[in-house]
């Protein structure tokens, strides 16, 4: 077994400072034995049942938005963060299987004319479904090359009639501690909330994800539905959302929440401001060896740095 020693682990790898300090309460609440927290083993959900079988999609058209290698399917289900699950990137894919993300309804609130709670055949039906190879990059330092399918967020906020009034648009993830174990744990401020201006919710790159892989999406990803946004971090990426309110005022997300000095409300993918605890100049691609150049806005600085014009991105981050 390969044992690495602090100086070969990559301080972007390293929990955060905010979760670590917690992380006590997390063992102790999960009931592990002394041992196992003295060699930071997390529980595994050994008795969950099988994640439910992935269903084939109907594509419509696809969007391939840089020619890079994609990163394997199975990478991309068991290397992720999903702190329902656990804080650890193998336990959103250890810890969901006894998730269900059927039947699913999302309850859409705020400033709008039309709110309401819309089953996800209803959100879905209405929108032909695409494939949209994205760029991913986590504020860790790590990234990805997926094949989302999905369709524009835009579209779907139109269908509520958004009044002059809404200027951002909040989104939560469902709140299920019997299903989703990191919940139990307070670690987090529960549920996940995130948000976006109105006018980057509406960019045609920001969309509502369905799957991956031309396949329904995996619980360890979001099922069933989650917010892809690639020129910004990926913990913008709000999984298995189930409220949407348009709202006058700007949100707080959670991570802004919980440490602000870390995480800001915009997160735009910007290499030129580290992270308080590492660089962000650089990024190790899973599956290859040397880390590569970070891009700003993650390279998609020619559709959305318009978005931005005139604003500080060094004191808004």
């Amino acid at each position: 077994m390969l044992i690495k020693k602090a100086p070969d682990i990559p301080s972007s790898e390293i929990t955060s400072q905010s979760l670590y300090l917690r992380r006590r309460e997390f063992l102790q609440a999960a009931g592990l034995t002394a041992s196992a927290a003295v060699t930071g083993l997390l529980v595994r959900n050994d008795s969950a049942e099988a994640a439910p079988a992935l269903e084939s999609l109907t594509i419509t058209k696809k969007m391939v938005t840089t020619t890079e290698a994609q990163t394997p399917a199975k990478d991309v289900s068991s290397y992720n963060n999903f702190y329902e699950f656990g804080v650890d990137k193998e336990d959103p894919a250890a810890n969901s299987g006894n998730f269900k993300p059927k039947p699913w309804s999302v309850a859409i609130e705020g400033e709008c004319a039309k709110p309401g709670t819309l089953t996800l055949e209803d959100i879905v039906k209405p929108h032909p479904l695409e494939e949209r190879v994205y760029r991913m990059r986590c504020v860790e330092a790590w990234s990805m090359v997926i094949p989302w399918v999905g369709f524009p967020l835009g579209d779907l906020l139109k269908r509520f009639q958004p009044t002059g009034n809404a200027k951002f648009v909040e989104f939560t993830t469902v709140m299920r501690p019997s299903e989703m174990p990191g919940q139990q744990r307070r670690f987090l401020p529960w549920p996940y909330k995130e948000g976006l201006r109105m006018d980057e919710a509406m960019h045609p790159l920001a969309i509502l994800a369905v799957g991956l892989y031309g396949q329904t999406l995996p619980n360890p990803n979001g099922a069933p539905l989650r917010l892809v946004v690639p020129w910004k971090y990926g913990f913008k990426g709000i999984k298995s959302i189930v409220k949407i309110r348009f709202t006058p005022e700007q949100p707080i997300n959670t991570w802004q929440q919980m440490a602000s000095n870390e995480y800001g409300f915009y997160s735009n993918v910007n290499p030129s401001v580290d992270h308080p605890r590492w660089s962000q100049g650089s990024e190790r691609r899973i599956g290859e060896f040397f880390k590569r150049k970070t891009l700003p806005f993650n390279g998609y600085g020619d559709q959305v740095a318009s978005l931005y014009t005139g604003m500080n991105l060094q004191k808004y981050y």
